[in-house]
Formats: C-alpha cells, structure tokens, sequence
C-alpha cells in the first residue's frame, strides 16, 4: 500500500518538474534572445564594420590583430549597452508604436531595472576594456559617442525634428574610433574624411525610413521631419541635398592624403546612382520609393568603405 501510495504521489511530481523544466528550457533561449535584442544586433554589426574599417585605414598597412580585436570587442560593448539604454529610456514610446511594441522593455519580458544595469555594466566594461587597450583618443571617441547617443539624441527624438542630424554625429563616430585606436590623435583630417561620408550618408537613410513609418513614429510621439511635412517635399530636398554632398566627397579624400582616383571616381558613381533614388522618391514621394532610397542606401555604404580601403591600402 505504501508503495503503491509512494508511486501514485511521485508521478504528479515528476510530472510537475518535468513541466517545470521545459518553461525553463523553454525560457532560458527567450531570456538570452530578449537581452540580445535589447542591443539593437543589426545595428551594431553595422557600427562594427565601420569601426574595422577605420581601424585599417588608420593603421595603413600596419594593422595590429591584438588592438584590432580589443577595438571591436570593446566599441561593441560600448554600442550594446548605448542601445539597451536607448531602449530603456523610450520605452514608453515603443509601446505606442506598432513596428517596436513587442521589443523586450514595453512587452514586459525585461524589467527598466534589469535593462538599466545591462546597459550600464555593457557600456562601462567596453569603456574599460577600451582605456586598457588602445590609445586614449579611442576611448575619448567612444565615450562621446556613447553619451551623444543614449543621452542627447535619444531625449531629442521628441523634442525637434533636427534629431537626425544630431543623432547623425554618434552614427559617425565608430569608424573615428577604429583611426583613433590605430593612429591615436594623429592624422584628424583622414578621420574626418570616413566621418563625413557616414554623417552625410545617414541623413537620407534614417529620412526614407522615417517616411515610411511616418504614422507610427507620430503616433509614438516622434519629431521626425516627415511627420510635420505631410507633402513630403522638405523629407524629399534634404535627402536629394545630403546624398548629393556624397558625389564630390571622394575628391576631397584626396586632399587629406586618403584614397586616390579609384575611391574619388567610384564614390562619385556610387553617390550619382544614391542621390538618382533620392530623385527618384523626390519625382514621386510614396513608401515603395522611400524603400528603394533605403535599399539604395545598404549598398552604397559598403560599397564606398571597400572602394575607399582597396584603394587607400592595396592599390597605393
């Protein structure tokens, strides 16, 4: 009888934990993807790619694998933990709107606290990580780019529609980080070269995207400039303006020393065909044009940063 008793208890039991150990399986990977979220993956990768690449143009041939890692480990933890707390702080608004309400912070998965000390303990270890390893001038640059972006661009996106060319400024400085951790302070007017051609280039990128969710940025309380220019034709000049600046940006590379003919005539192409997209949404401005501006983009800056580096360090 007892045992009989023993038997019919413990099958409930183990029944239970077995039930208990799938939830947790099961949100063990969810917990892990929730916090991989929060930092924004897709554009850190691309925030990487740009440090690299400002690392091997500044250090010109004499790249150092140990600083070129230490660089990329600690600029992506910089950028992860800025991105968590990008979130964190407009939380509220991701909730209003519908392409980010199901991020980790408004669904409720992660808690304000646990998104506040991921980014704090993300951002001040790659901080750390950076001041241990590479020249100073590299930390200087990330620390500013950290603070512009969480703390000065994030509060602005509900105050001004000018946040996107602040917001710009950050988005430029990743590759100043990779030159700076390669030549230090040396050598500002390369640096300022591969920073104009991201800042110029983000401000018809982020603008396409913002024409096509212009409804859900408004409702989320966003001051974008398609949101107070319903005829698209202010959206329309910025973009054409901006991507146009790109064309002739090669040439003046020249001068400071970074890149040659290749780089001058392949990004005056590249810049012609990205600036014909603008134009092209200018002529007709729908969300399908919007798209292709924006598709347009993700292949002319990849393209520039590889014509600018075969150029700079394999063809001179």
């Amino acid at each position: 009888m007892m045992k009989a008793t023993l038997t019919a208890e413990a099958e409930p039991l183990t029944a239970t934990g077995g039930a208990v150990a799938a939830r947790l399986d099961a949100k063990v990977p969810t917990r892990a993807a929730d916090y991989l979220e929060l930092t924004k993956p897709r554009i850190a990768v691309m925030a990487l790619f740009t440090v690299g690449a400002g690392y091997l143009l500044g250090a010109a041939g004499a790249a150092d694998a140990r600083v070129l890692f230490f660089t990329l480990l600690g600029s992506g933890m910089v950028a992860a933990g800025g991105s968590a707390l990008n979130q964190l702080i407009e939380r509220r608004i991701d909730a209003r709107m519908k392409r980010t309400l199901k991020r980790p912070l408004p669904s409720g998965r992660v808690t304000p606290e646990e998104a506040a000390m991921y980014g704090a303990a993300l951002s001040g270890a790659g901080l750390a990580l950076l001041a241990a390893t590479v020249p100073a001038a590299a930390t200087v640059a990330a620390a500013l780019t950290f603070v512009l972006y969480a703390f000065v661009y994030t509060p602005l996106k509900t105050k001004t529609e000018w946040n996107t060319a602040v917001g710009a400024i950050p988005g430029a400085l990743p590759p100043v980080i990779g030159w700076c951790a390669a030549r230090g302070a040396d050598g500002w007017a390369g640096a300022a070269v591969v920073f104009a051609v991201l800042f110029l280039w983000q401000i018809p990128h982020f603008l396409a995207i913002a024409w096509m969710y212009r409804a859900d940025y408004a409702a989320g309380g966003l001051k974008m400039l398609p949101g107070s220019d319903p005829s698209g034709k202010r959206t329309a000049f910025t973009m054409v303006f901006t991507a146009a600046l790109l064309i002739p940006l090669g040439f003046a590379s020249m001068s400071a020393g970074l890149g040659g003919w290749l780089f001058a005539v392949g990004c005056a192409v590249c810049g012609v065909w990205f600036t014909a997209r603008s134009v092209q949404f200018a002529r007709e401005r729908t969300d399908r044009n919007a798209r292709r501006v924006l598709l347009a983009s993700l292949l002319h800056l990849p393209a520039v940063f590889a014509l600018l580096m075969v150029d700079a360090l394999l063809v001179q």
